[in-house]
């Protein structure tokens, strides 16, 4: 579908040197237009957003934004009170420019407001682009990088592995648990933000989410299945043989 949309007629009629964009369906709220990412706030300082998982406080944060922060929430998406939760914890710094540090704390601000999983990226304007994954690293998310004709460093962030290899990109490494990355022209920064805690990566990103030659966190998605497959088929041997259960064919099911 990606490919379809964006073929090198119209990939060569964008500008700039950065964009961020999202093809996964919504997990909350609904599948209507003004719910489909990147999400948008042109204050502070114009910040573009995209999600991947779910919150499980969602009626503390709209109660908060509404009553204290005065952000106004357009849909029922997770992902909108994700950004405007950042976008607010920018503003606090009151500064008409901000920085690194500025991101990292507002960052690591809405790790501790925030519960559930998420895996996000967002651009900001004039800026650069900016990676962090939740406390317990449920969802996935990595960076690569490739060399440019001119000795630099093209960057990329995406939820697999696979998107890299096809783009080019080598030396991937995951976004770690709690971790925020922020890419500019000049640089790449990385931070550890909260105290460490259970890593909880999600089990069907390896069952079913993820392309079979996905590596997530250092493991295979294919071996990992593999070996599922194969530890199910002993469990399933052991309790045929305790009933006495003969059985003519096995039939997957997706």
């Amino acid at each position: 579908m990606v490919r379809d949309v964006f073929d090198p007629k119209s990939l060569s009629s964008l500008v700039g040197a950065m964009g961020i964009g999202h093809v996964r369906y919504p997990t909350a709220g609904s599948s209507a237009h003004s719910e489909a990412q990147p999400f948008y706030v042109n204050s502070p300082y114009g910040i573009v957003f995209c999600h991947n998982g779910n919150l499980i406080n969602t009626a503390e944060l709209k109660y908060f934004l509404d009553h204290e922060a005065h952000r106004h929430i357009n849909t029922d998406s997770d992902s909108e009170l994700l950004l405007n939760i950042f976008a607010n914890n920018l503003q606090q710094t009151g500064k008409f420019r901000i920085n690194e540090e500025d991101i990292f704390t507002a960052i690591g601000s809405l790790m501790r407001q925030c519960k559930g999983a998420y895996a996000c990226v967002a651009m900001l304007a004039g800026f650069g682009i900016i990676a962090f994954r939740d406390p317990n690293g449920i969802r996935p998310v990595g960076v690569a990088k490739r060399r440019t004709p001119d000795g630099g460093h093209d960057y990329i962030f995406a939820s697999e592995s696979v998107v890299a290899d096809a783009g080019g990109f080598g030396e991937w490494e995951d976004v770690k648990a709690g971790e925020a990355i922020i890419i500019t022209r000049s640089s790449l920064t990385r931070r550890h933000l909260v105290p460490d805690r259970q890593f909880a990566p999600d089990i069907f990103e390896y069952v079913y989410f993820a392309r079979p030659d996905s590596v997530l966190d250092g493991v295979s998605v294919y071996r990992s299945r593999m070996a599922m497959g194969e530890n199910l088929a002993a469990e399933v041997e052991r309790v045929l043989k305790e009933k006495n259960i003969k059985v003519d064919v096995v039939i997957p099911v997706p």
